[in-house]
């Protein structure tokens, strides 16, 4: 089948997170003998050593109205406020998280890798590897690649792998493998070292010609972490590493540069197919919510229609209807 499964697998799957500095106050000079007889001496702030040169009381004094205790409690709750701010950009990056994780194309299609958010926090390693394994345990790719390996098995695609469940067997868990192993390297490994975004970030806006380009591109150019945009290293190496592992399983004559590469760079174009239908199946349910809400309208004011047109009729004496 020749990585057959993955990419057909790949283009439905697509439908389918950053002193105050003690004031010091000037020691007053000692001018006055009498004075300084009669004043007390101030009291000397713990650690004060007379015999230090340079050892002034008054600077070893805390500014009026701060303390040392003050100072540190301030520095703690600076602290203290980032680290708030980070794990509230963390909270949030998780709560939108979550929300992908409910996104289905016709209540079936698992379509978990995408957001219409286009301001959304960039993602964590942890939370990579997380919607990475949400997408592969869900149920949809378990059933997209029965139905794949049902057909391949109607086909008799790669013969060596024979017919009956043992056939079957086989083209079911080469399909599902590839879509596995594609998938962690270019959804979550790859993502993870190299700071890119692995969701589709859906326009929705726009021309349509402009979102058809948009979507085109999303295969070879993606979000960073950063914010900004730039090659989608992640997604095409991801294929071509996965096409490449999956000669490990597949007939021998399959096993060569030609067919690994071809199949890389084909799954790679049919995610960019994926992401069409992606980012326009939003406006076809809503034009079919539309036209079937226009229809029910048109049904019932043709009943209400009927209704009023329809005079009220009694039977008179002698069997002669009688309109009121």
């Amino acid at each position: 089948m020749r990585f057959r499964t993955c990419l057909i697998s790949s283009s439905l799957a697509a439908l389918i997170a950053l002193q105050a500095c003690p004031v010091s106050l000037p020691a007053q000079a000692d001018t006055q003998n009498t004075a300084s007889a009669e004043i007390p001496e101030a009291p000397r702030p713990a650690g004060y050593d007379a015999s230090q040169p340079g050892t002034d009381s008054a600077q070893a004094t805390p500014a009026p109205g701060q303390t040392p205790a003050a100072k540190d409690s301030s520095s703690s709750q600076t602290g203290a406020q980032t680290q708030g701010t980070e794990k509230s950009q963390q909270e949030t990056a998780a709560d939108q998280l979550k929300q992908q994780e409910k996104q289905r194309v016709m209540g079936v299609m698992a379509s978990f890798n995408t957001t219409t958010n286009m301001e959304a926090l960039p993602l964590a390693p942890k939370q990579k590897f997380q919607l990475f394994i949400k997408s592969a345990t869900d149920p949809w790719p378990f059933m997209l690649n029965a139905f794949v390996a049902g057909i391949g098995q109607a086909r008799n695609t790669n013969p060596e792998w024979g017919q009956g469940m043992q056939g079957y067997a086989k083209r079911f868990g080469s399909g599902y493998s590839d879509y596995f192993i594609g998938n962690f390297f270019g959804n979550a490994l790859l993502p993870s070292l190299m700071h890119e975004d692995p969701r589709y970030f859906q326009k929705g806006t726009g021309s349509v010609g402009g979102r058809i380009l948009w979507a085109a591109g999303s295969s070879v150019w993606c979000r960073r972490d950063k914010g900004k945009f730039g090659p989608n290293y992640a997604n095409v190496l991801g294929n071509l590493i996965g096409t490449s592992i999956a000669r490990v399983y597949y007939p021998p004559e399959d096993r060569n540069v030609k067919d690994t590469l071809i199949d890389g760079f084909t799954v790679t174009a049919e995610g960019a197919i994926g992401s069409e239908l992606i980012e326009f199946w939003p406006d076809i349910a809503r034009h079919y919510k539309q036209k079937h809400a226009a229809k029910l309208a048109r049904q019932q004011a043709a009943r209400d229609a009927q209704s009023v047109a329809q005079p009220a009729t009694q039977t008179a004496p002698g069997g002669k209807p009688k309109t009121q």
